[in-house]
């Protein structure tokens, strides 16, 4: 009995020693959890944002990036003459300013004064050669070159595009640059890193860095607007500097800034201004590919009349007689998928890709033919200054509310135009959905539904068919330039 008491009370002793054991550990593991963070274990695969590359992870310090970079950069300085008249009274708008108080009381004195702004470049040869903007040097009498070490230098111009806002200068230094390289923006991805340096406000050497918000932007600066969105905060000053990736690589130029918005800059793809190098080197100015042809966007309305099955594409709404378009074999109302073949979004990319050809490169071309994909090989020609080729359409729920009639030989003799081609709109109601797409007096229709229309006997015909019962597609000529317009009833 004695042993059986002795032996419970063990069993006892040893059951309270493991629950005072277990208490001990589950008391140190709360307490561990909670001053440790907790994680997936070893074997559990996490879901992660990041790319494998580097370029994806944000950067612990971009000191070392910044220091390898910054002697590429340069601060540029100009000044410029600006010539103006005296002092203007209120009687100069009633008087005809300077020109009537030199007529009766002699020359009006002009003052003249420097002007002087500043602005930032890269260098992008051991000889000197320096990429910056074209409205930080333009119309400047001296270009002063600042150097990373604190050097100045005088510089050249050698060659500007003032549709790109791009210019090329040059210094001649006592020793070898260092040259920034050259990346390729047509790679450049959404969300990745960018560094800018420049000379805000003269604030020379300033290094701020953001990412990539946005490409392609087109914010009317120009024909060939095509820029990248960044947050890294870019200000006056900073116009001509570079857009580093995190490789080191010039991606872009800093050019443009949105007054009213915070983290909103623009930059100049690099590939832009690498394809314009050479002529600015050799010519001082570029010369451009031409095809011959005027563009427009494809609208809902113009996509169902020529049924097609996506908004895609440019629309060919004129092709100029004798020019590269018009000897291959192209017409008015093809669309043009794509060019050496890269698809074709819109009419802007269109213009921007034609423009990076050389004159005399052969090109092929695809469009879209009455249902039908045909090619064309096309041999660029130089661009020529001319009306504008671009133009976009109209929208809207169309009808008619317009008047046309034959063009009579008076009156293709009072507007000079060909009397054998179309019929001539005489009025618009206005409020009428004629009105509402643009239509106006003295248009020109010289097609309905592509086909040619040579009098108002023409028209009424193509107009009164079955397949115009919803919705017809309009050829309109307006003085030098013609477009398509999508009319629905």
């Amino acid at each position: 009995m004695k042993k059986e008491n002795q032996n419970r009370k063990t069993f006892m002793m040893f059951l309270l020693a493991c629950l005072i054991g277990f208490f001990i550990v589950s008391v140190v593991e709360v307490l561990r959890s909670s001053f440790v963070p907790s994680g997936p274990g070893p074997d559990v695969p996490t879901a992660s944002a990041v790319s494998s590359g580097d370029s994806g992870r944000t950067p612990g310090s971009f000191a070392d990036i910044a220091e390898r970079l910054k002697p590429t950069v340069v601060n540029i300085s100009t000044t410029k003459t600006v010539r103006s008249g005296g002092m203007r009274s209120p009687f100069d708008r009633y008087f005809g300013g300077d020109d009537f108080f030199e007529r009766f009381f002699g020359d009006n004195p002009r003052r003249e004064f420097k002007q002087r702004s500043l602005g930032s470049g890269f260098i992008i040869s051991a000889d000197g050669y320096i990429f910056t903007n074209n409205h930080v040097v333009e119309q400047a009498d001296k270009i002063l070159v600042k150097l990373s070490d604190g050097r100045e230098y005088k510089a050249e111009m050698i060659g500007r595009d003032a549709k790109t806002d791009l210019a090329l200068i040059k210094i001649k230094p006592s020793n070898s640059l260092p040259a920034a390289e050259i990346g390729d923006s047509e790679k450049l991805r959404v969300g990745e890193w960018v560094i800018a340096i420049g000379n805000p406000f003269g604030l020379e050497q300033t290094v701020t860095a953001g990412i990539v918000s946005a490409k392609g932007r087109v914010i009317g600066a120009g024909p060939y607007d095509n820029f990248i969105q960044t947050d890294a905060s870019i200000n006056p000053g900073n116009s001509g500097g570079p857009l580093f990736s995190m490789e080191g690589k010039v991606i872009g130029i800093n050019t443009a800034i949105v007054a009213q918005g915070q983290g909103i800059g623009f930059a100049i793809p690099i590939s832009m201004a690498k394809s314009i190098l050479p002529d600015l080197k050799s010519k001082g100015k570029v010369t451009r590919g031409w095809m011959g042809i005027s563009v427009q966007d494809v609208t809902e309305d113009i996509a169902k009349n020529l049924k097609l099955k996506e908004r895609t594409g440019a629309l060919i709404s004129e092709v100029f007689k004798g020019d590269p378009a018009d000897k291959a074999g192209l017409r008015p109302g093809d669309v043009v998928l794509d060019i050496n073949g890269k698809t074709i979004k819109d009419s802007h990319q269109l213009l921007i890709l034609i423009a990076t050809f050389h004159v005399g490169d052969k090109v092929s071309v695809k469009v879209l033919r009455d249902g039908q994909e045909k090619t064309f090989q096309v041999t660029v020609a130089e661009r020529k200054d001319r009306p504008e080729v671009a133009r976009e359409s109209v929208d809207g729920n169309v009808s008619f509310g317009m008047t046309v009639q034959d063009i009579t030989p008076q009156i293709a003799r009072q507007l000079d135009i060909p009397r054998s081609k179309g019929v001539i709109v005489t009025d618009v109601d206005e409020g009428s959905p004629a009105d509402e797409v643009g239509i106006q007096p003295r248009d020109i229709i010289l097609q309905v539904n592509k086909v040619n229309i040579s009098s108002l006997k023409d028209y009424q015909r193509e107009i009164s068919k079955p397949s115009a019962k919803n919705s017809v597609l309009l050829l309109i000529k307006r003085g030098k330039s013609t477009y398509y317009v999508a009319l629905r009833r």
